[in-house]
């Protein structure tokens, strides 16, 4: 942890105006939350990017050779943009960057292993003073003031594994599952607060208990439990950490039927040099029981195009493999090296051109995917959690949210309505595919109103 002297902030000011920055993961934007959460309940108060800050404080990112650019110039561009203002510098770029990080202008840098404790830290560095206690509005969510609908409950941190691109591990360290209790106390309050969905996340979510006797089946049972927020979902699984067991918890309808499960690669061959844990024909059969047992459950994924030493074989392997499963959304991933990772010394590098080919590809294979998964559920009434109203160039205006299985829906309404939608369970009828497959359109059900809000 380092500091750079500097003597920008007012100690005489009653409180601190705070911006809160992120890139990277949900991890990240659950550690933001509760960063957020930490200051107001100190009497400090949250700006948007449109306000003058006091603080500002950035998550960052270093997944990738690309996300560490990224985090740099959010970084400067930050700096740029609140010249007066104290700048401190968490995540994975600070943990692994620090040298770098402290050339950039920083005040204060706090890696991954102290960022439970940031704004102590700030506190006691920057001699941040505070305004009484009864300044701050009770029950106000820090969510609604970071714009957000869902609270990303951070459950665990850390990965036992090593995947030979991933350079997180080396950033986060050893696994650590929080308590269940501090847990269930969060989504209570948050769910208090307003909030309709909490998002359990982690860096190997499906690690959860493996240093405390526990395990993410417990967790899920406890919070469907003792919590009564409408939406439970999950972040991102690793296919081998699901037992035959855990799609009975599925059967509680508050436990929503979408799972992100990273993939990778379609080709066992590229899968071993990934280190990966598994091969395609035990993920096929996982995908073949949860939607055996699980209506409508979306199974999304991450797939990685030009790995080191992929062949043609091997890239045809993955493209078949891809239509054989038909997920509903899939992110990918061109290859590129990360330092301090052993794929990056690997021999056989895909060319630039090959690895722009592939990706174009899979991304058009995705996107139809997507297409035909969304257009399965035209005609039908389900329940959406309405986000923000967005303003078209048009002038006209349309509220978002998700179905429970996670496709987004947009509705044209006006502003007004919009408000009075927002962080509501609401049924809609999904009508047709809408901006090139993008999202769906709909229009409010009141014959449905009955549904419940699961």
């Amino acid at each position: 942890m380092a500091l750079v002297p500097a003597a920008r902030i007012d100690p005489l000011s009653p409180f601190m105006r705070i911006q809160l920055k992120t890139l990277g993961c949900r991890l990240n934007e659950a550690e933001l939350e509760t960063w957020a959460r930490d200051f107001q309940a100190d009497g400090h108060r949250l700006v948007d990017d449109s306000e003058e800050a006091d603080l500002l404080v950035f998550n960052s990112c270093a997944v990738t050779q690309d996300a560490v650019r990224k985090s740099r110039n959010l970084l400067r561009k930050a700096a740029r943009e609140n010249p007066g203002a104290k700048l401190v510098l968490s995540g994975c770029y600070a943990t692994l960057n620090q040298a770098e990080a402290e050339t950039l202008g920083v005040d204060l840098v706090v890696g991954n292993a102290d960022k439970h404790r940031l704004v102590e830290i700030a506190k006691e560095r920057l001699a941040l003073d505070a305004m009484p206690a009864q300044s701050t509005e009770p029950g106000e969510s820090a969510l609604f003031r970071l714009g957000r609908h869902r609270a990303f409950i951070k459950v665990q941190d850390g990965c036992r594994y090593r995947c030979t691109y991933c350079i997180v591990t080396v950033a986060r360290g050893e696994e650590h599952s929080r308590n269940p209790a501090d847990i269930i106390d969060d989504i209570n309050r948050l769910h208090g607060e307003g909030i309709q969905e909490a998002v359990l996340t982690g860096v190997h979510l499906g690690g959860y208990g493996s240093d405390n006797g526990s395990h993410l089946g417990t967790l899920i049972r406890d919070v469907l439990e003792q919590t009564t927020i409408p939406r439970i979902r999950l972040g991102s699984l690793e296919p081998w950490d699901i037992p035959e067991t855990f799609v009975e918890l599925f059967a509680n309808p508050r436990l929503m039927p979408h799972l992100h499960l990273p993939l990778q690669s379609g080709s066992d061959s590229v899968l071993k040099r990934m280190a990966r844990r598994c091969k395609t024909a035990e993920f096929a059969s996982l995908v073949d029981r949860l939607r055996h047992k699980v209506p409508d459950i979306n199974i999304t994924t991450d797939l990685i195009v030009g790995f080191p030493g992929e062949t043609e074989t091997e890239w045809q392997e993955t493209l078949a493999f891809v239509r054989q499963i038909g997920f509903g959304h899939t992110h990918v991933f061109s290859f590129s090296p990360r330092a301090g990772t052993a794929a990056a010394t690997m021999p056989m590098p895909v060319h630039g051109d090959i690895k722009k080919a592939r990706s174009r590809a899979l991304h058009e294979l995705a996107e139809q995917q997507k297409r035909d998964f969304a257009s399965q559920h035209l005609g039908r009434t389900l329940p959406i959690l309405w986000e923000g109203t967005r303003r078209l160039e048009n002038g006209s205006a349309m509220v978002f949210g998700y179905t429970p299985n996670y496709l987004k829906v947009g509705l044209p309404i006006t502003p007004e309505q919009g408000a009075d939608l927002s962080f509501r369970i609401s049924p809609a009828r999904l009508t047709g595919l809408a901006n090139a497959g993008d999202f769906l359109s709909g229009e409010l059900s009141v014959a449905a109103a009955a549904l419940p809000s699961h």
